[in-house]
């Protein structure tokens, strides 16, 4: 009777400090969220330049293959066809009909000694940057040259007929040409650029090459 009595009182007690299964809190599983710190743009690697530098401005290869990519027959990947235009214009029998082989006969200048100036040419390295630039010098120089040969072959040849003396003449012509607007101060008209500075691109260069061509013309005629 008296264990009946005492399990009676404990009972209520051992309920009172169990907790309820039903409402135990269970802890949901957490879910990480990464942060991007470029919110989904893409940024380089500033250290790697080949990641930051535009197509168009690594090396002169890869930007022809960008223009080539936007236009086909392009400028730049154009090649101007000098064959065909010396074909077309008939510049050999001018150069033949002219007398310009038989002036520089005269003056001693043949294909032997055309022959004697390649390994000095090679030495200077004439031909290695020729080689190097073949695209520049067809698509910028030749053009003049050929298409301006039909007028200058027949002064050329006077040139050479006369002797090493006209071209010295034209030399000393342009230098004077050149003296006289940087004195003057002479402008281009309509634009009001300095004549002397923009022209003198053109006729100190020009000087240089008709000097040149006296001094060489006058060896191979003391070598005659």
């Amino acid at each position: 009777m008296k264990l009946l009595l005492l399990t009676t009182l404990l009972l209520p007690l051992t309920t009172a400090f169990t907790p309820p299964t039903a409402f135990t809190a269970t802890k949901p599983p957490s879910t990480s969220t990464r942060l991007n710190e470029n919110f989904g743009l893409y940024l380089p690697n500033l250290n790697d330049t080949d990641d930051i530098t535009p197509d168009l401005l690594k090396g002169e290869a890869n930007y022809k293959q960008w223009v080539g990519s936007i236009e086909d027959d392009s400028f730049l990947n154009r090649q101007y066809d000098v064959l065909a235009r010396i074909r077309e214009l008939g510049l050999l029998g001018k150069t033949v009909d002219s007398g310009l082989l038989s002036n520089l006969e005269k003056q001693g200048v043949d294909l032997e000694t055309i022959e004697s100036l390649l390994p000095t040419l090679q030495k200077l390295k004439v031909l290695e940057i020729t080689g190097n630039n073949q695209q520049m010098l067809l698509n910028l120089l030749a053009p003049p040259l050929v298409e301006g040969a039909p007028l200058l072959i027949p002064i050329l040849s006077g040139a050479v007929g006369v002797g090493p003396i006209a071209f010295f003449g034209a030399s000393a012509g342009l230098l004077g040409l050149e003296f006289a607007l940087s004195s003057s101060g002479a402008q281009i008209p309509f634009v009001g650029l300095s004549a002397a500075f923009y022209l003198g691109l053109i006729l100190v260069p020009l000087a240089g090459v008709s000097g040149g061509l006296g001094i060489a013309l006058g060896a191979a005629g003391k070598n005659k």
